[in-house]
C-alpha cells in the first residue's frame, strides 16, 4: 500500500486508504442524523409530528378492524420546560406480543409501502421515528402497552432502536394490569414545546376529528385543559379493497423486477394476473405489439424485450384502475366535519370523479364555509389533507395550496391578491385521496404538484366556489333591497303628511295611508 504523502502540508490518500473509510449504515443512522426530514426539524414540530403519527396509526388500527375509534391524547410536561411525555390510547385490535417490539423499535417495519391500497400510514416510518427521536432527546424509551383481547394478557414493553443494525433492543418486558379490553398505548417522552394556535396539536386534532366525523378523541393539555372532539357520525368509512398495479404507472426497472419474481410461466398470463386492467386479449396484444412469444417464460426476458414490452403498453387504450382502493370521506360527511368545529352561514361541500396519475387512482374532495363566526383574516383558512391526515407545515410547497392560488377568486366574490389564497371569513377545505400520495418528503407534509392532481384540486375547488358566489350575490340582493326599503320607509310620514295638505285628510285618514304604505313596502319584501 502505497505511503501517505504530504504536498504544501496537505495529507493525501490513496484509493486504498479511502476505501477502508467507507462503511454501509443502516436506516435508522441516516434518520438519527437527519431527523428534519421527518418532521422533527424543532421542538414545537417534534412534539406535534409524535402525536400525529400516534393518532394516525391508532385510526388505521381500529378502522381496519371495523371498530369506532374512540382516541385519547393526553401530553404531560415531566423534567424541566422543555420535557413532555405523550400518551395515546386507543380501542382498537391491539397488537400481537412478538409483533410489538418490531413496530415500535424498527424503520420501514410493517410499511404499506407495498400495498396499492388507501390508508395513513405508507413508509412504517413514523411512530417508531417518533421513538427514536424521543430516545434521542431524553434517552427515554418508547413504553408500550397493548391488549388484543378482553380475556388476553395486556403485555408492556419497553423499547429502543439500535440505530446501527436497525433493530429493536427490548429494555423491559412484562404483564400488566390495564383497565382497557383491548387497545394499544404508546408513550414517549421528548425534548418539545408546547403552543396553542396555527401548527399546533390543538390544530391538528381539529382538523382530524373534521375529516374524521367516526372519532371521538379526548385531548388533555399540559396545562391541564381537556377537550372533546366528539364524532358526527357512528358509520366507519367503507373498507378499500387492494388493487394490483396498473401497467400505465411502471417504469422498465419496475417491469424487469416483477418480471423476475412473479410466479407466472407465460408472459401472457403475467400481463393478465400480475398487472389490473389488462384482459387476456390486451395482454396479447401488448406482446404482439413488442414482437415476443405470448409463451415466453417472463424471468427470461431480456431488457431490450421488457423495454419494447412497455412501449408497447402505452400504444394500447387500457382501462382505468379499479377505483374500490379509496374511501373517501363524502360531500355529506364533509359538511357535517365542518358544522361540527366551524360555525359559519354558508357550508359547501363535492367529491370529485375519480382521476388517474401515472397509473395510480385518486379522488379529490373539497369542502368551503364562508361567513358567521369566522374571523376576517388576511387569508382565508385553507386546511389540506391527504388520505385525511391533516397537513399543517409545507403549504407553500404543496399541489393543494398551488391550485387554490391559481382559482380567479375575484370573479367568485372573494377578495384575492395576485398569486395568493383568497382572504375574508373563509374556509377552503381540501382532501386527496389515493393508495399512494405523492408526497414530497418521508415527512408527508404536502404533495407534489402533479398537473393532473392540481387540476382536479382547481376543479373541485371551483365547483364550490360556484355555489359561493350564487350565495355571496343573493345576500348582496338582499342588503340592497333592504337599504332601499329603509330609504322609502323613512319618507313614508313625509308622503302622508303631503298627501293630506293636497286632499284635506284628516289626522286619522293620513295614519290609514301611512299603514297602507308601510304594509305595501312588508309585501314586497316577501315576494
Amino acid at each position: 500500500m502505497a505511503k501517505k504523502r504530504a504536498k504544501k502540508g496537505r495529507i493525501t490518500l490513496t484509493a486504498d486508504e479511502m476505501g477502508l473509510q467507507q462503511r454501509e449504515i443502516s436506516i435508522s443512522e441516516f434518520f438519527t442524523k437527519n431527523r428534519h426530514l421527518l418532521g422533527f426539524d424543532n421542538p414545537r414540530r417534534a412534539l406535534l409530528t409524535t402525536v400525529k403519527e400516534a393518532v394516525d396509526n391508532s385510526l388505521d388500527a381500529c378502522e381496519e378492524a371495523g371498530v369506532l375509534p374512540d382516541i385519547w391524547v393526553r401530553i404531560r410536561q415531566t423534567n424541566g420546560e422543555d420535557r413532555f411525555r405523550v400518551e395515546v390510547t386507543d380501542n382498537g385490535p391491539g397488537i400481537v406480543k412478538s409483533q410489538i417490539p418490531r413496530i415500535f423499535g424498527k424503520l420501514l417495519y410493517g410499511s404499506k409501502f407495498h400495498r396499492l391500497k388507501m390508508s395513513r400510514g405508507q413508509q412504517g416510518i413514523g411512530i417508531s421515528a417518533a421513538g427514536m427521536y424521543g430516545h434521542l432527546t431524553t434517552g427515554k424509551p418508547v413504553a408500550i402497552t397493548s391488549r388484543t383481547g378482553p380475556v388476553q394478557d395486556a403485555h408492556y414493553y419497553q423499547v429502543i432502536i439500535n440505530t446501527k443494525e436497525n433493530e429493536p433492543r427490548i429494555l423491559k418486558e412484562d404483564i400488566v394490569e390495564w383497565d382497557m379490553e383491548r387497545g394499544t398505548r404508546v408513550e414517549i417522552e421528548l425534548e418539545g414545546t408546547f403552543q396553542r394556535g396555527n401548527w399546533s396539536v390543538d390544530e391538528y386534532l381539529e382538523q382530524t376529528a373534521t375529516a374524521n366525523p367516526h372519532v371521538t378523541i379526548h385531548f388533555e393539555a399540559p396545562d391541564g385543559k381537556k377537550q372533546v372532539f366528539k364524532r358526527a357520525t357512528e358509520v366507519l368509512p367503507e373498507e378499500p379493497k387492494e388493487i394490483k398495479p396498473h401497467p400505465y404507472g411502471i417504469e422498465l426497472g419496475m417491469l424487469i423486477r416483477m418480471l423476475q419474481e412473479t410466479k407466472c410461466h407465460k408472459l401472457q398470463s403475467f400481463l393478465h394476473n400480475d398487472f389490473c386492467r389488462v384482459s387476456s386479449r390486451a395482454a396479447k396484444e401488448i406482446c404482439e405489439k413488442a414482437g415476443i412469444y405470448v409463451n415466453a417464460r417472463p424471468k427470461r426476458i431480456a431488457q431490450q424485450e421488457a423495454d419494447r414490452l412497455l412501449k408497447a403498453v402505452h400504444k394500447i387504450k387500457l382501462r382505468k384502475p379499479p377505483m374500490d382502493c379509496i374511501s373517501p370521506i363524502g360531500q355529506e360527511l364533509i359538511e357535517k366535519g365542518m358544522r361540527k368545529q366551524f360555525e359559519a352561514d354558508l357550508y359547501i361541500s363535492v367529491t370529485r370523479a375519480p382521476a388517474v396519475y401515472r397509473g395510480i387512482p385518486f379522488m379529490i374532495e373539497a369542502g368551503l364555509a364562508h361567513g358567521g363566526k369566522m374571523k376576517e383574516r388576511s387569508a382565508a383558512k385553507v386546511m389540506r389533507f391527504a388520505n385525511r391526515v391533516p397537513l399543517l407545515y409545507n403549504t407553500g410547497a404543496c399541489a393543494i395550496t398551488h391550485a387554490i392560488s391559481k382559482v380567479n377568486w375575484r370573479q367568485y366574490g372573494v377578495e384575492q391578491s395576485n398569486g395568493s389564497p383568497p382572504s375574508g371569513p373563509l374556509l377552503i377545505l381540501v382532501h386527496v385521496a389515493s393508495p399512494w400520495v405523492p408526497f414530497t418528503s418521508e415527512s408527508k407534509e404536502a404533495i407534489a404538484p402533479y398537473p393532473e392532481i392540481e387540476k382536479e384540486i382547481m376543479l373541485a375547488v371551483q365547483e364550490c366556489a360556484r355555489d359561493l358566489r350564487r350565495f355571496l350575490n343573493r345576500r348582496r340582493r338582499r342588503a340592497e333591497e333592504q337599504r332601499k326599503r329603509e330609504y322609502i320607509q323613512k319618507y313614508i310620514p313625509h308622503i302622508g303628511e303631503a298627501l293630506q295638505e293636497i286632499l284635506g285628510f284628516s289626522d286619522r285618514e293620513r295614519k290609514k295611508i301611512d299603514k297602507n304604505l308601510t304594509t305595501i313596502l312588508e309585501k314586497s319584501r316577501t315576494k
